[in-house]
């Protein structure tokens, strides 16, 4: 299996996270692109918490990007699609 591709996330309280990028995908319709990922040190048998997160890429640094929590039910309708279609996948 490839090494996933990682980044690093604060939460609320400044604490920094390393989390394994599971997929990233762009929706034409909005513009908008996203990122769905697993914490890194998580134990492969357990359940995966998957956060996703809406994102741009800094111009002047593809590697710089700011991260937006998922606002609409819509998005996360969109998310949970992607992530079965993903997860299907994965499995074959």
């Amino acid at each position: 299996m490839d090494e996933n591709e990682r980044i690093i996330i604060p939460d609320e309280n400044g604490e920094e996270h390393l989390f394994d990028i599971l997929f990233t995908f762009d929706v034409d319709e909005t513009e908008k692109s996203y990122l769905v990922a697993v914490p890194a040190e998580q134990n492969e048998d357990e359940e995966q918490e998957v956060f996703a997160f809406r994102f741009e890429e800094n111009d002047e640094n593809e590697d710089d990007l700011t991260l937006y929590q998922i606002e609409t039910d819509q998005e996360w309708e969109m998310i949970e699609e992607m992530l079965a279609t993903f997860t299907e996948s994965d499995e074959e």
